[in-house]
């Protein structure tokens, strides 16, 4: 167990990378946090889970191991059953690119590959729900099985896993008022079904296919239900501008559908260079409702990070797009508090945050590979009296233009990694911070205090 005191975007410590992140209060009035974990830059997830928590949206648990991917008996079982998952004879318009554009990507799981490495065999998205004493993990792996495990703790460890009759990614279950339990799952195809009363079961012959699609609704995959009043929502990996980097919305007076498109929640295809999808969830904590979502880093689709954004519901039900920010569920950054690089919320051009080399035993990150015209975005800072300095702790060399809300205020040189004070002019409030790089030779930027 592992504990952490936090407000800011990315939620947990920059080493701690939980992307997919379904976010519900259980029982005990805890948020519990379940997503997959990313290890490494050339594979999406691993072959565990861990399971973070808190009660205040401050101090987070990450739990220990919650449930591995050796558990799943099924996976080497050569007589387990193997259930279709992405309808290939009847492709979307994206999957007919994705196959003409990169054959063998695996944004789009390849089936039947029999010299795939059986080590291989990663977790998937998970979901969590509780029902009648017991916790009911849902859980899919790398080869488009699913499964559900079960615990008498929200935190897991989760144990005697049982194959659902499905094939796919990305599950998410979902218990109405009257008790009833439903469960999604899909990439690029949406299914749903109603749960036995045992919760580790259901009957194919009521799968109920299509509930949202990527024609109407701009559907890729992350399937996550949600009940507001008498409306569902369903919230998922939103393909509407060209990659699956939003999380979308459509809503229903029924469980299973049918539903309207209502449009797009967060989008974090700025966070950097390589984004590639997204994956969350939205619940209301202690009153407020927040989307949970993630972002990649280090200049690739994976390494992706847990972030939290509050979010508001219009009296129509509708749901406002958000920004991105640093500040997360917290408060804007003030005067002489630490702005780390690695809490940019917005990248343009080639920057991207990077791990932190030959610093010791630590992980640290840093703002790197910034080129000329490259900006960093952090969202927001807010002073009640004017901003008079700021100061960069950077290695490298090149100029910083100071943009607040778009206005610039001031210019800083770096030259040889020196860290310096440099006089900014701003009035009091509350200002979007952007950092525009020049003439950069070697820049890397590690924080920012700002005055």
């Amino acid at each position: 167990m592992r504990e952490y005191k936090n407000t800011r975007n990315p939620i947990l410590p920059p080493d701690i990378h939980i992307p997919d992140g379904e976010g519900h209060v259980m029982t005990d009035g805890r948020l519990y946090i379940y997503g997959s974990y990313d290890e490494t830059a050339n594979e999406y997830c691993s072959d565990r889970y861990y399971v973070v928590s808190t009660a205040d949206m401050e101090k987070w648990v990450i739990h220990d191991e919650a449930f591995t991917a050796e558990a799943v008996t099924w996976i080497h079982d050569g007589n387990a059953p193997k259930y279709p998952g992405i309808d290939r004879e009847h492709p979307t318009p994206f999957m007919k690119k994705i196959l003409e554009e990169a054959a063998g990507s695996n944004d789009i799981q390849e089936e039947g590959d029999e010299t795939a490495d059986e080590e291989a065999v990663f977790l998937y998205a998970p979901d969590c729900i509780y029902k009648d004493g017991r916790y009911y993990l849902y859980f899919c792996t790398s080869d488009d099985r699913e499964g559900v495990a079960v615990s008498e703790c929200p935190q897991g460890p989760f144990t005697n896993p049982v194959q659902l009759p499905c094939g796919g990614i990305d599950p998410a279950v979902f218990i109405d008022d009257d008790g009833k339990a439903y469960y999604y799952w899909g990439q690029l195809f949406s299914h749903g079904v109603r749960l036995n009363e045992d919760m580790i079961s259901f009957d194919p012959d009521n799968i109920v296919d299509n509930l949202v699609t990527e024609e109407k609704h701009f559907f890729h995959e992350g399937s996550s239900m949600r009940k507001m009043n008498d409306t569902y929502y369903y919230v998922y990996a939103d393909m509407q501008r060209g990659r699956p980097t939003a999380l979308g919305y459509a809503t229903g007076s029924s469980p299973l559908g049918p539903f309207e498109y209502r449009g797009i929640i967060i989008d974090n295809a700025g966070c950097d260079p390589e984004s590639w999808n997204n994956h969350g969830s939205i619940e209301c904590v202690n009153g407020q409702w927040y989307v949970f979502y993630h972002r990649s880093s280090r200049g690739c689709r994976q390494y992706r990070r847990l972030c939290i954004e509050p979010i508001f519901i219009n009296p129509d039900g509708t749901i406002d797009e958000v920004k991105m920010t640093s500040q997360g569920p917290g408060k804007p950054f003030g005067p002489g508090e630490k702005i780390m690089g690695y809490q940019a919320c917005g990248l343009k051009g080639s920057v991207y945050i990077g791990a932190e080399e030959n610093r010791g035993a630590a992980y640290e990150e840093k703002l790197t590979h910034i080129c000329h015209g490259d900006e960093a975005i952090f969202r927001y800072v807010h002073s009640q009296v004017e901003f008079r300095s700021i100061r960069i702790l950077a290695s490298g060399s090149g100029q910083i233009e100071v943009l607040m809300n778009g206005h610039s205020a001031g210019t800083v040189k770096i030259t040889d990694g020196v860290q310096l004070n440099r006089d900014i002019n701003m009035p009091a409030g509350e200002y979007e911070l952007v950092l525009r790089f020049m003439e950069t030779e070697g820049l890397e930027i590690r924080e920012i205090v700002i005055n």
